[in-house]
């Protein structure tokens, strides 16, 4: 994929290969809940606070993780390498985030990672 898809960069918590998902803006615990009763299979979380608690019941379901800030040292980034989830910690979108519901690929597998839009 070229760079005129490329979204974010940030720092990946672990080498992982690349995954696709479902974006899904998650900033409260009734926006897990939702994910709950329908399920996080496919989904790529994005979050803002690295110290978020709330994804604890999907976490296993998650696709993968993006955080709009903290480092691998945050709870999200622990969190993360217990389960094998591919994530990126500090992500900057500096021409404006995904929207929700993009298809996203979050490549872990470069150094810094990137989020990039996919196309249908």
């Amino acid at each position: 994929m070229g760079d005129d898809h490329l979204l974010g960069t940030g720092t990946r918590v672990l080498d992982a290969s690349p995954v696709r998902g479902t974006l899904r803006v998650l900033a409260t615990p009734e926006d897990v809940v939702g994910l709950m009763d329908s399920g996080a299979d496919g989904v790529i979380a994005l979050v803002r606070d690295a110290g978020a608690t709330f994804l604890a019941p999907i976490f296993h379901e998650l696709a993968g993780v993006i955080c709009t800030n903290g480092t691998p040292e945050s709870h999200i980034g622990i969190v993360s390498r217990e389960y094998a989830i591919p994530c990126v910690m500090s992500c900057a979108f500096p021409h404006g985030e995904p929207a929700e519901g993009a298809t996203v690929e979050l490549d872990c597998a470069v150094s810094p990672a990137e989020v990039r839009v996919v196309d249908g």
